[in-house]
């Protein structure tokens, strides 16, 4: 079959430029979209009479049984087929003859192309919006599992006080309903169709554009036929959306990694998410955190390098546009089993709270007991201070701060009273953080049913 686009043309391609210019490989998980489109065009071009009745069913048999082809995988790629419209086109051209031809009246490939990258988009956000809303109710499930289990909170990696480890779980919780919330926001810009702007003008058959993209499932129509044809900002942005996604998931795999060490032994990553090492027998390494570390930086590649490639671009369609889809691709595929994967390393994940508990010195304690002289009218920077000063004799001691005797503690502030330490207990310390959003048994228990009522909506 000629080129669609060889009229004009009176010698060959180069056959390098022909394997240079194609799109093929990349472009062919399109053909779900690619024909669900050309079904509903064939019938705006029905309604625009354009088509007979007649030739809209031929033509839509024709395509529907070139889906079946695909479905079961028995579709033949041919060497003129440079993407996904051309081999659809021609495969057609094969069951309907030179009706085949009509099917294109009025369409261009550049605001084919663009449909069809916004009905997958459309299919993709969709899974992956399910796989984030399990990862979250994982997240819950396994915090309210833990609920009385206390551990090191940290700052600067170093101690800083005893939190619940389902508030810190739940932290993530948060990040990633905020993610949610922006796919869910996206999800209008990318439902909008272009079909009807052809290659950069709007077509001058008319078509029904509001019918079409009914037909299509989209919200709405683009208003510009000249942005609609460039626009990749729907991808872009569904990328962008995806890095930061990733760096979330990459923040959460290397809290569990170090966590997971002998050092810390505060978890053990389950085996079905390890691996081995190919020389040291006793090795149980969390490769399946450590992967979904790596990924933020794939994720946050893909979005750059699509960022580069449209920042320069003159107005409308130019084939540098042809390079979208990789990073779109690979962003959706990387995502697509990152997800599902996280979500069962949580499900999976075995505490040690025997462990957590043991790594909760007193120092952590030290500014309880700044609020314990803040109860006794100091103001707070004069009690930091005084807290200081205790940290500091307990060092030349060589003794936790707990173990100091009252009358060093009286030397530093005579408000220090025999009931000083009743400061040490990790548990009521935990305790003390009642606001919303803290870390006391009922502030957690409260983030918990809120996050429940967020995911039953969702």
């Amino acid at each position: 079959m000629a080129k669609l686009w060889g009229g004009r043309f009176s010698g060959d391609t180069d056959p390098l430029m022909d394997a240079f210019n194609a799109s093929i490989d990349v472009d062919i998980r399109l053909w779900e979209a690619d024909i669900r489109g050309s079904i509903a065009y064939a019938r705006a071009l029905h309604r625009a009479g354009i088509l007979t009745a007649e030739e809209r069913d031929r033509l839509i048999l024709g395509l529907e049984r070139i889906w079946g082809e695909f479905a079961e995988g028995s579709f033949r790629l041919e060497p003129g087929d440079e993407d996904i419209h051309t081999a659809v086109e021609r495969r057609l051209h094969e069951l309907a003859g030179p009706l085949a031809g009509k099917l294109h009246t009025g369409r261009s490939r550049n605001d084919q192309v663009v449909t069809d990258t916004r009905l997958y988009l459309l299919d993709r956000m969709e899974v992956l919006a399910d796989a984030l809303n399990s990862l979250q109710e994982a997240i819950v499930r396994v915090a309210e599992e833990h609920l009385d289990v206390i551990m090191p909170g940290y700052t600067h990696l170093q101690r800083a006080q005893p939190l619940r480890f389902s508030h810190w779980l739940m932290s993530y919780f948060w990040a990633f309903q905020r993610d949610w919330e922006r796919l869910d926001d996206l999800w209008r810009r990318v439902d909008i169709m272009p079909l009807g702007s052809a290659a950069l003008a709007g077509t001058a058959i008319p078509i029904d554009r509001k019918a079409l993209a009914a037909d299509l499932g989209f919200a709405d129509i683009s208003p510009n036929s000249v942005d609609a044809v460039s626009d990749r900002d729907f991808i872009l942005e569904f990328l962008a959306w995806a890095a930061l996604l990733g760096t979330h998931i990459s923040r959460l795999a290397e809290d569990l990694i170090i966590w997971s060490t002998a050092e810390f032994g505060f978890v053990t990553v389950a085996e079905a998410y390890s691996t081995g090492s190919s020389l040291m027998p006793q090795k149980r390494n969390p490769d399946a955190l450590e992967l979904l570390r790596a990924k933020a930086g794939r994720l946050q590649g893909n979005f750059t390098r699509l960022a580069t490639t449209v920042k320069g671009l003159p107005s409308t369609y130019n084939k540098d546009l042809q390079e979208d889809k990789e990073p779109l691709f690979d962003t959706v595929d990387t995502l697509e089993m990152a997800l599902p994967i996280l979500e069962r390393v949580i499900r999976t994940l075995q505490l040690h709270p025997e462990r957590m508990r043991e790594a909760i010195t007193p120092d952590m304690l030290a500014t309880d007991l700044a609020y314990y002289l803040v109860d006794k009218g100091v103001p707070f920077r004069e009690a930091h201070h005084l807290v200081g000063r205790v940290v500091r004799r307990a060092e030349e001691l060589g003794v936790s701060i707990d173990a100091l005797p009252l009358d060093a503690f009286q030397a530093i502030s005579p408000h220090f009273g025999p009931d000083v330490y009743r400061v040490f207990d990790p548990e009521q310390a935990v305790e003390r953080r009642r606001v919303p959003g803290g870390t006391a048994r009922e502030a957690v228990l409260d983030q918990i049913a809120r996050a429940k009522r967020l995911l039953h909506a969702e």
